[in-house]
């Protein structure tokens, strides 16, 4: 068979934005964003037991029906409704019986019934099943009450799925129960895309490694562990892409290996326009580099442009932000790349327990948690609380528009897990 053909790289305009455009909603950023983003990986062959958590490739159709042929959904006794009357009935028995895995062989004949056991093929004759706690029976012949509806207690072949039927569509993350639902349908291998590799970088001679002495000026490099981490519970491939010093000239060769390990390039820091933004500059120089300011809180600027032919998004260097801004920007666009589509989720409407007066011209997010059925918030937020993201299982999203909030208003909550965390 030969090697799947991997889709071609992006262009390296693809973030260019209209002229005059200044503080984009975000809304727009995310219309913007889903129509420049397409599929960057192949495809590739995997046997069920490798496909968890992959997206599908292409659409995955039943090989057989489920069921296979019509079964019995109870344990009890087989016969053909015409040979039953309503009152009273008996019926001689046939010798032997269907179990699952070991069917009848024959027909049934006229006037008679056939043990049957939960899941066992019908027998051919056979168009109903009673229940064994409605007959009595000595061994030889049955006793009920009749009354019966014909295909009772039976299992149509193919009332679940039919041979030819499309399982899973195309752009699917395999679950568990996906993996049942294609086993049960005669499939032993699937059609997935391989995985998205996202490289993360951070920048700056303010980071240090945690574990090493950091100086007084220095601070612990947060995002890089967040980051990877985060990479790995979206089911994506994380790069350690390391951490890049204030030099030019080094940082163009770790974006160089990173572009050569990755599909995407997160970096956190240096994406402003100040002396020591190298990324910047960097992105500038090779003609693709946007810097998108977003009507947002936290995050305002991300920038957006591309190295080698690969995408770069340039996260704020503050976690708060870079964690914000990499589940409402980055996690959707890793899906359009990743082959499974563009996917921001559903958040749900839950009463606030706080209060806020909130100014027009920005969409907020709260680090935020549930408490007995409605929303809580952080006690601040200021976006140099990390503690905060550790003490929220989730955000509170509040429109462009200026709002009252009081308890009992009606929020917008997106959690942690719905974002695949």
């Amino acid at each position: 068979m030969s090697e799947p053909l991997a889709p071609p790289p992006l262009t390296n305009d693809c973030f260019s934005l209209p002229p005059g455009t200044h503080w984009t909603p975000v809304s727009e950023a995310h219309d913007m964003l889903r129509a420049r983003l397409s599929v960057v990986v192949g495809s590739e062959t995997v046997a069920l037991d490798a496909a968890l958590d992959r997206v599908l490739a292409e659409n995955a159709f039943a090989q057989r029906s489920n069921p296979p042929q019509p079964n019995s959904a109870v344990d009890g006794y087989g016969l053909r409704l015409a040979d039953t009357t309503e009152g009273p009935n008996s019926l001689p028995l046939v010798d032997g019986r269907s179990a699952a895995g070991a069917p009848y062989h024959g027909q049934l004949p006229e006037g008679h019934a056939i043990r049957i056991l939960t899941g066992a093929t019908v027998p051919d004759g056979v168009d109903t099943v009673i229940l064994q706690e409605d007959v009595t029976t000595d061994g030889a012949q049955i006793a009920f009450h009749g009354g019966l509806k014909s295909g009772a207690n039976i299992r149509r072949a193919g009332e679940d799925v039919n041979a030819g039927d499309v399982i899973l569509p195309a752009g699917r993350r395999l679950t568990p129960a996906d993996l049942a639902l294609a086993a049960a349908t005669g499939m032993s291998e699937l059609s997935v895309r391989k995985r998205l590799r996202v490289a993360v970088l951070s920048t700056g001679d303010e980071l240090a490694q945690p574990g090493e002495q950091a100086r007084a000026d220095q601070i612990f490099d947060a995002n890089r562990p967040m980051l990877l981490a985060m990479i790995e519970q979206f089911g994506f491939e994380p790069v350690d892409a390391g951490r890049a010093p204030d030099d030019r000239d080094q940082l163009r060769a770790m974006l160089d290996q990173a572009a050569q390990d990755a599909d995407l390039i997160l970096t956190s820091g240096g994406a402003s326009a100040g002396d020591e933004d190298h990324l910047s500059a960097l992105l500038n120089e090779s003609g693709a580099m946007t810097l998108w300011r977003l009507a947002i809180k936290p995050g305002r600027p991300l920038a957006l442009g591309m190295w080698n032919r690969k995408p770069v998004f340039g996260l704020p260097g503050n976690p708060v932000a870079a964690m914000v801004c990499t589940l409402v920007f980055a996690r959707p666009a890793m899906g359009a790349l990743a082959g499974e589509g563009w996917q921001m989720p559903t958040p749900l409407m839950l009463p606030a327990q706080f209060g806020k007066r909130k100014k027009a011209g920005r969409r907020e997010y709260l680090r935020a948690r549930l408490q007995n059925g409605a929303v809580e918030v952080f006690a601040s937020e200021g976006s140099g609380r990390i503690s905060g993201l550790s003490w929220a299982e989730g955000l509170v999203e509040l429109p462009d528009e200026a709002q009252d909030i009081e308890p009992g208003t009606p929020v917008a909550f997106y959690s942690y897990a719905s974002f695949g965390l």
